[in-house]
């Protein structure tokens, strides 16, 4: 068992960067990460090549994706599958995710939050 601190919890971007992206755990077949959008911000991430699950923890905006389009907010929970294009926008909240990558992040090349 482990407890993973901090995943899902809202984190400033750095200075002068769009987003903010942390992994929090790594294992082959799975892996944890918090990943925040200021109020306003961009979302300039690029389709995975894992399958993807995004739980809303805190915010709102409007997730785009080849499949469709929602509004989402604090307790959204999102599957996306690996290759699809995806994005949030219309950020009217500071948006603060859980995601969940089947299998780990990168492990299958190409993966960019």
């Amino acid at each position: 068992m482990e407890i993973i601190t901090g995943a899902g919890a809202w984190a400033q971007p750095a200075a002068g960067a769009a987003n903010d992206w942390v992994e929090q755990l790594k294992v082959p077949d799975l892996s944890v990460g918090t990943y925040c959008i200021p109020a306003g911000g961009v979302d300039d991430q690029s389709p995975h090549t894992e399958d993807e699950i995004y739980v809303v923890t805190r915010g709102r905006a409007r997730i785009v994706a080849a499949s469709g389009e929602t509004e989402v907010g604090p307790g959204a929970v999102i599957f996306v599958p690996a290759g699809e294009e995806h994005r949030f926008v219309d950020i009217t909240e500071d948006l603060a995710l859980l995601v969940v990558f089947g299998p780990a992040y990168g492990s299958r090349g190409g993966s960019r939050a």
